[in-house]
């Protein structure tokens, strides 16, 4: 199927005269059309095209639509495109399913008559999305057999309490937990798509922090300063907390072989969607994890029973996954994104057991940092289950909460267990961000052994682990929970270990300027501070602070400059007190003792600093 699909200020269409015998009846709609700022889709299917394609082209479609900001869309067939035309019953029955699932999309369609000569006017806008062609087919994205057998699988959905009690979905009394009951939904139903946008997406552009790239893929992003820093700091929290567990740091290639025997078997155990790259007449795939990297490392070492548990890590910048374009969101969902990876070899289920516990208690740690709630979910082979009850019972009450359990009847996938810990936004859509997984494949797939104390060669068992999540999924649970909270009348901030600029200081006057100055100067390298020295209104440049959600605002007047102490305004807090600015810097400190620091890449003047919007 083959699109050239066009930006135009309007489109005027017109039938003429039947092209065909078999060209379909009229309606109204089709008598004239008259669209404008719409995306024109001249769409050619081809003999050969199966029903997939058109799940393809629409989404290409509607990706396309989304970038060029049109909500108008029409589905124009023009079989001229192609050499190789299919069937016309099939090609109309196509174009019409395309329109349809645009449609579904909420976009304005209208579809020119199929098999009708046509007398069209039209004016194309002039940028660099204005013009784009595109070719799929029914094998456009490479497919893991995990995702078909996933889709077979038969999963049954319950509740443990914390006293280890399964209680089936529809049975259970949500009256407590209503997040909790979002997510069952949300997992049972699996509606992925959102209708608006999120309040994230909002917040991440108000903010200046991250924003869609258009010169890329769907999926991939441009990280500005302030959320480069955040970003930075959540990488080399997540880094340091596995390298303090013990785990040994690597850097594995983005690109692998998918003929290579071992990885090739691997893809089909994945339940994930891949890049596919030709190279000298070889496919490659890129990295969706950094599983395989981490496997063939361990699998040419050499190690005992002495060395395990032995954890091995790699912060992924980038992983790469296909995912469907109508599912790609904002930091929810992307194409491209950095996941922090550890794979832990154990000696024998026990101590993987152990470690998985372990590893559980540190991925609570990380979603506290970031000082978020989440719903926790166990997905669980049912034969495993039976013989793990007492384990699963001490998990819970660890947990503390009601966790959704899902209980599956085959493996689907190289797991026979793991963890999620889910956040739940702001239009109900749940996302995983911290994971754990015992593996029971890849040891033997990858032959990966070890020398047990008598001697013999032995296959380890391997725990997956992302101890954060994603990290870009970190920052979309940050601004989701603040953005509800903004919603409901609260004040948001960003915890204050990650908010970009944690001191904002204000000098009332010209006159307080150098003193105001020397304070920047004083805070340098011990906290994130900088100066508003623009010549504007007290009250604007308070305000600005504030929704900038600055944690610490000083406010300097004639009193500060000649006493020393300064006045600060606490997020949060209404009250303003007065404080000697090196207590302020301790108090700082002391709350974001254990975490890294830098500064942010901007200008300390505000004055100097430029918009990206």
């Amino acid at each position: 199927m083959i699109t050239l699909a066009l930006h135009v200020d309007y489109v005027k269409v017109k039938p003429v005269e039947k092209a065909i015998e078999s060209a379909e009846q009229l309606n109204k709609e089709m008598e004239s059309i008259d669209m404008k700022e719409a995306l024109v889709a001249f769409l050619a299917v081809e003999d050969g095209d199966t029903e997939s394609a058109v799940d393809s082209m629409s989404a290409q479609i509607e990706e396309h639509a989304r970038k060029v900001n049109t909500s108008n869309i029409l589905v124009y067939p023009y079989v001229h495109l192609t050499d190789k035309p299919a069937n016309p019953s099939i090609a109309l029955d196509f174009t019409r399913k395309v329109a349809d699932a645009l449609t579904s999309k909420q976009f304005n369609v209208k579809r020119a008559p199929f098999g009708w000569y046509k007398s069209f006017e039209l004016r194309v806008k002039g940028h660099p999305l204005s013009e784009l062609s595109k070719r799929v087919s029914g094998k456009e994205e490479a497919v893991s057999q995990s995702i078909v057998q996933e889709a077979q699988t038969k999963s049954e959905f319950f509740i443990m309490t914390p006293d280890g009690k399964l209680t089936p979905v529809d049975k259970f009394d949500f009256t407590k937990y209503r997040n909790l009951k979002v997510f069952a939904n949300y997992e049972i139903k699996k509606s992925r798509v959102y209708e608006r946008d999120p309040e994230h997406i909002i917040l991440m552009k108000e903010h200046e922090l991250v924003q869609p790239e258009p010169g890329s893929d769907v999926g991939n992003l441009r990280w500005l300063p302030k959320g480069r820093l955040m970003k930075k700091l959540l990488e080399r929290h997540v880094t340091d907390t596995c390298i303090r567990e013990g785990a040994v740091e690597v850097e594995t290639p983005l690109m692998y072989d998918y003929q290579h025997p071992a990885l090739e078997k691997y893809l089909n155990r994945f339940p994930s969607r891949q890049y596919v790259v030709t190279s000298d007449k070889k496919k490659f795939f890129l990295r969706f994890a950094a599983c395989f990297g981490q496997f063939l490392i361990a699998s040419s070492s050499t190690f005992s029973y002495k060395s395990l548990p032995l954890r091995m890590f790699e912060l992924t910048r980038y992983s790469f996954r296909r995912e469907q374009s109508g599912e790609v969101a904002g930091l929810r969902r992307l194409r491209a994104f950095t996941m922090p990876d550890m794979h832990t070899l154990t000696a024998d289920l026990e101590q993987a057991k152990r470690d998985f516990f372990k590893q559980m208690e540190i991925s609570q740690k990380m979603m506290s940092d970031i000082e978020c709630d989440y719903e926790v979910a166990f997905r669980i082979l049912k034969e495993w289950y039976e013989q793990n009850k007492e384990w699963y019972a001490e998990i819970a009450k660890t947990i503390g909460k009601p966790m959704l359990v899902e209980m599956f009847d085959r493996r689907y996938a190289y797991f026979i267990t793991k963890f999620e810990f889910n956040v739940v936004d702001s239009l109900d859509k749940c996302t995983a961000l911290s994971t754990v997984q015992i593996d029971v494949e890849n040891a033997e797939r990858f032959d990966i052994s070890y020398v047990a104390q008598d001697g013999t060669r032995k296959r380890p068992y391997i725990l997956h682990a992302s101890v954060s999540g994603a990290v870009e999924r970190q920052i979309y649970a940050i601004l989701e929970k603040q953005g509800m909270i903004r919603s409901k009348g609260g004040v948001p901030k960003y915890p204050l270990w990650l908010a970009p600029t944690q001191v904002r200081i204000i000098p009332v006057s010209e006159d307080q300027m150098e003193y105001a100055r020397a304070l920047l100067h004083s805070m340098k390298g011990k906290v994130r501070a900088d100066l508003d020295d623009r010549n504007e209104s007290l009250a604007k440049r308070i305000r600005e602070a504030e929704k900038e959600w600055v944690p610490y605002i000083i406010v300097v007047g004639k009193e500060e400059a000649a006493s020393g102490n300064v006045t600060v305004r606490r997020r949060g807090d209404s009250k303003q007190y007065k404080v000697d600015p090196a207590e302020l810097i301790s108090e700082i400190q002391e709350k974001t003792a254990g975490y890294p620091f830098d500064e942010l890449s901007l200008s300390k003047e505000l004055s100097k600093r430029f918009s990206f919007i």
